[in-house]
């Protein structure tokens, strides 16, 4: 297992963060890749989101998609999904949506907030981020992988 911590301390250092991942992330080959985010509301998800989806060349808005339960954005080289499974029960209520269609290609990166709540359905090798409010600036960001 690889462990790695960050402080950040304003939202445009955790969208930084974000931008550092995905250069990183562009570089999978023939695999879909799957980053699990949990933390508290506020813990900077969405912000860290927003980075990561830059850093991949998306030139949309990212919003939360709380309400509509994931978004698909394009990008060279691929697609980006952008869950919130917020207000999910249990993995089931994605099955509907043809989300482990969506796990399994190798076009795709997703990214999910309150993964924590569908992880029965995701990958061994997903990465985990954790995302703690430690004030009004600072986020503990820290970053679990399983494979290398």
């Amino acid at each position: 297992m690889v462990k790695m911590e960050i402080i950040t301390k304003s939202d445009k250092e955790t969208k930084k963060a974000g931008e550092i991942l995905a250069w990183a992330a562009k570089k999978k080959k023939n695999k879909s890749l799957i980053i699990g985010l949990r933390g508290d509301l506020g813990g900077g998800k969405t912000t860290f989101t927003q980075g990561f989806a830059k850093g991949l060349g998306v030139k949309d808005k990212i919003t939360s998609p709380t309400f509509v339960i994931f978004k698909k954005y394009s990008f060279d080289g691929g697609n980006f999904y952008h869950v919130d499974c917020y207000r999910i029960r249990d993995a089931a209520d994605l099955a509907e949506l043809d989300f482990n269609e969506v796990l399994k290609s190798d076009k795709n990166i997703v990214m999910i907030e309150w993964a924590e709540k569908i992880k029965a359905i995701l990958p061994e090798d997903t990465i985990w981020m954790d995302f703690k409010y430690l004030n009004n600036n600072q986020r503990k960001i820290t970053l679990f992988t399983y494979s290398i």
